[in-house]
């Protein structure tokens, strides 16, 4: 039977595309290993597919349709926002994988919206590029959360949903190592007049809860606080609350963590153990 091997939560910026140069040449070399090092480890675990729980930035569903979280099940290709270095092209999906995922949803209560054929942005195709491509092989099911623009996915719901996850892939009859990636920055405010704030205490505190597998303290914070700790942009730590409920695991690693301004978010990384 597939099982979940482990899990990450990674960041997910654009502006590391866009303004490379943003970024001192020190912390642009701590975020990339930073990466590397989780590349690597997809690989000791010798994973067959990897989950991605990113986000919608207003980008695929645009103003007039908001679904509350997506599973593509066909063909997938992105990022729709093209950045330099990181061009538009096929991302090949586990679609018997996620068709599964979202069956069994169902039959639970939870009613996905499916994506037969869609594009995805930067959520997916940044950890793509630099944490599956280079483990040939590897699949990708791509999950997008509404974190990204108001109406949030409730946290709760977030949480439950990777439970579902979680237990879809346990039940999937195949022979499936799968690692779960949540996706998405922590500290960062996006097109306010507080653009390039960041706030190192409120994403430690953030990454601690990842630390302790205490999922619970990040549901339990409320969405006046992280907008005004973490920024609009920090709605997407319910990606993180996602990953952990599909993984299960009792802690996290730290691998490291980066308040970058030049790059205007606080970039977190950790490993979940796995249940």
């Amino acid at each position: 039977m597939s099982r979940i091997v482990g899990g990450f939560v990674v960041p997910h910026d654009p502006v590391m595309y866009a303004a490379p140069k943003a970024a001192s040449e020190a912390e642009a070399a701590a975020v990339y290993g930073a990466y590397a090092a989780i590349a690597r480890r997809i690989g000791e675990l010798q994973a067959t597919t990897a989950i991605v729980i990113g986000c919608d930035h207003y980008i695929l569903f645009g103003t007039d349709c908001l679904p509350q979280y997506v599973i593509a099940t066909g063909e997938v290709d992105g990022p729709i926002d093209q950045l330099p270095g990181l061009k538009r092209g096929p991302i090949e999906n586990h679609s018997d994988l996620a068709r599964h995922i979202a069956e069994q949803g169902f039959a639970e209560g939870f009613d996905w919206t499916v994506g037969r054929s869609m594009q995805v942005d930067h959520s997916i195709a940044i950890p793509h590029q630099l944490l599956i491509a280079p483990n040939a092989g590897v699949k990708t099911v791509p999950v997008m959360l509404a974190c990204g623009v108001d109406p949030y996915i409730h946290k709760r719901r977030a949480f439950d949903l990777g439970r579902q996850i979680g237990r879809a892939v346990e039940s999937h009859p195949g022979d499936e190592r799968v690692v779960v990636i949540g996706s998405g920055g922590i500290s960062h405010w996006v097109g306010t007049a507080e653009m390039g704030r960041i706030n190192p205490d409120f994403d430690r505190m953030v990454l601690d809860c990842v630390a302790r597998g205490d999922a619970e303290a990040l549901i339990a914070l409320d969405d006046a606080t992280i907008l005004e700790q973490g920024g609009n942009g920090a709605m997407e730590i319910r990606t993180f609350i996602c990953a952990m409920g599909a993984v299960g695991g009792s802690h996290a690693r730290v691998i490291d963590y980066l308040p970058v301004p030049g790059w205007i978010t606080g970039l977190g990384f950790a490993e979940l153990a796995a249940a």
